[in-house]
């Protein structure tokens, strides 16, 4: 079975890039992670993730081995490749110049983002949950990108799949500490009316921070990965129904030769 993906229409006009936004179907995982887990953090048998990475792989025409996902811990450390076997290590933005690495980001509602430069033939990913994006994660992308010859002005873009506002249910603590930041941060958050929470708008603000940091060109996917069941795993709705256990997502982008 092929692993069916996404794409971004402004990256698939890039000549020399192959991307994909996966979801959930196409991998060989069973009960929570079904089907194509691809995240070798999670508890799921160590051979079915090996299988379903090779799958989404083999989807975007690629060996196995091209694929390299860092440690990700909801931070703002970039690590930037020069070798297709580096070791895997703690970060949450990724760069490279080298053509047949896949740089791989794992998600289960935050937001993934894929950059690329065509002109320096730079690609860059990160791993942007509420908490990287706050803290820069973004800006520490497009630097490591702009450090292998990548311009800003030419960076296009594209946030995969991730929660949906509607799906995102915060506490005040939480508005509070993006308002504290910055006070047009408000803009991100539905205005509850009285017994409820706000709900926080993920995907725009990342979109947002993307767009002030000054790149050419910002694209959303507008999916919803909590409500979306049979086409995305998500961390909230394992949470919700009291389960441990939970697949991730892999989006990747690779230079070809």
């Amino acid at each position: 079975m092929t692993a069916p993906f996404a794409t971004s229409e402004a990256l698939a006009a890039i000549a020399g890039i192959r991307h994909g936004f996966f979801g959930r179907a196409g991998g060989v995982s069973e009960g929570d992670y079904a089907s194509l887990n691809c995240g070798p953090g999670s508890a799921d048998e160590p051979d079915a993730v090996i299988e379903n990475r090779a799958r989404a792989m083999a989807a975007l025409e690629l060996p196995a081995e091209a694929l390299y996902t860092a440690r990700q811990v909801h931070g703002t450390n970039a690590i930037v490749l020069d070798a297709r076997c580096a070791p895997r290590r703690l970060g949450d933005a990724l760069a490279t110049a080298v053509p047949g690495i896949a740089l791989g980001i794992l998600t289960a509602d935050c937001a993934p983002v894929l950059f690329a430069d065509p002109g320096a033939r730079v690609v860059g990913a990160a791993h942007a949950g509420w908490r990287g994006a706050l803290d820069g994660v973004l800006g520490a992308a497009v630097s490591a990108m702009e450090a292998l010859g990548a311009e800003r002005a030419r960076i296009v873009a594209a946030v995969g799949p991730c929660i949906g506002q509607a799906s995102y249910e915060v506490g005040s603590e939480f508005r509070d500490r993006f308002e504290a930041d910055d006070e047009d941060n408000a803009r991100w958050f539905t205005r509850p009316l009285p017994g409820e929470r706000p709900r926080f708008d993920l995907e725009s603000y990342v979109g947002a921070r993307l767009a002030a940091l000054g790149v050419a060109r910002v694209t959303v996917a507008g999916a919803d990965t909590c409500a979306e069941e049979e086409l995305y795993f998500s961390y909230r709705r394992a949470c919700l129904r009291g389960k441990a256990g939970y697949g991730r997502a892999l989006s990747a982008i690779a230079l070809m030769e």
